[in-house]
């Protein structure tokens, strides 16, 4: 796979509270208009899709994109749990790369219920049986919803090695709220402090707080990606690429190490994006600004050293230091979040994509990141997946 691949177009709808949403096929529909008014490019010109959802019948991708158009163009299903939507986009990704298509379409959807997540087929073994079995081993709270106890076990594994408090953790979630001020696509739009969050309800007592879980979310985002030959050919943008783009699934340590980090996925991030790295040439350090996978605000301090944003044990001071935001070293999160601009599961990725590439032509008007040309992206779906991206802008930032 030699060709770049060019971000040549973006969009997405404002997040809602399940209940407040419109049907997922007229919010699918909304993203892919906006998408190609962006990209200024006909629906027909569209060669493949590749679509995202978790919570949805097969076919489900077809049913929103035959709102838009019926051209006949191959769709596919994906479902990769949260890492559906950046799953849908290294598929595209991966087929325009390959030669195989110059124009394809990522797009990710959901429509949930309130609520905590849980398995839905009740009847058949889960594809959280080995995870569930880890968990229940490692911790002593198996009557809260799974998500919250594997991510609350993981921080508390972390509190117990390097003795830090659960006030570490709502200073990610305050941070979060503050960035999300500034996104209209945000579902929480209300800058809340660290007293707040701690003293919010408590899930696990002493691990997490209600206000530190990303809350339950309908939405839709897409992408386009083109060859940059048929990016020119046709005047669409080329100036934000795909630099580096790694997917990866659990190893035998994500059992095997007997550590809740391990579990909800540190290893496959560590790997995913060290090869990011090497393949790009690009060190860390020159990161500028990263969405990351903080459906827990215990998830995005692992992840600071999972990315190689800080070395191991360092998260606290990163983040006591404002490393983490303006004026720091690498702004997290500039969208808010899944903390705060929410979590549609199969669309999460591509909202990622979508803020990345806004900062990167220099559109994200009050959250801009100044100067922004390396940008990251790590999207992670326990059973597992994990996908990192890293988006390059070529020349001057233009809107």
């Amino acid at each position: 796979m030699s060709r770049e691949v060019c971000v040549s177009g973006i969009a997405m709808v404002p997040f809602t509270k399940p209940g407040a949403n419109e049907p997922y096929p007229t919010m699918a529909a909304k993203a892919v208009r906006g998408l190609l008014a962006d990209a200024n490019i006909e629906y027909k010109q569209i060669q493949q899709a590749y679509v995202g959802y978790v919570y949805g019948d097969s076919t489900s991708g077809q049913r929103a994109l035959y709102e838009v158009g019926m051209t006949g163009l191959p769709v596919v299903n994906v479902n990769n749990n949260c890492a559906t939507g950046s799953t849908a986009l290294y598929l595209a990704r991966q087929a325009v790369a390959s030669g195989a298509v110059d124009c394809a379409l990522a797009l990710g959807f959901e429509q949930m219920n309130p609520g905590a997540l849980g398995t839905l087929f009740t009847d058949r073994p889960s594809p959280f049986e080995w995870f569930d079995a880890e968990a229940d081993a490692l911790t002593d709270n198996s009557d809260i919803p799974l998500a919250l106890r594997y991510f609350g076990g993981a921080g508390k594994a972390y509190m117990r090695e390097y003795g830090v408090g659960l006030d570490v953790f709502a200073k990610i979630r305050a941070k979060a709220s503050r960035h999300a001020v500034n996104n209209p696509f945000a579902i929480f739009r209300q800058e809340i402090t660290e007293e707040q969050v701690l003293e919010s309800p408590s899930i696990w007592p002493g691990v997490l707080t209600r206000l530190m879980a990303c809350p339950p979310t309908c939405g839709a985002a897409a992408a386009i990606l083109c060859s940059p030959d048929y990016a020119r050919r046709n005047g669409l943008r080329t100036n934000v690429r795909i630099k580096a783009q790694v997917m990866t699934t659990d190893r035998p340590d994500s059992f095997d190490a007997h550590d809740m980090r391990q579990l909800v996925g540190v290893g496959m991030a560590e790997d995913a994006s060290q090869r990011v790295y090497e393949s790009s040439g690009v060190d860390p350090r020159d990161v500028q600004l990263v969405e990351l996978h903080d459906c827990f605000a215990q998830n995005e301090l692992l992840m600071y050293e999972a990315l190689g944003l800080c070395g191991k044990g360092g998260a606290p001071q990163f983040i006591t230091d404002g490393d983490n935001t303006y004026g720091g070293r690498v702004v997290t999160n500039p969208s808010g979040g899944l903390l705060s601009k929410g979590h549609p599961l199969g669309a999460t990725g591509l909202a990622q994509c979508y803020e990345l590439v806004q900062q990167l032509r220099g559109a994200a008007e009050a959250r801009q990141v100044d100067g922004a040309t390396l940008a990251l992206q790590h999207n992670v779906g326990l059973g597992g997946a994990c996908v990192v991206t890293l988006y390059e802008r070529i020349g001057g930032a233009t809107v």
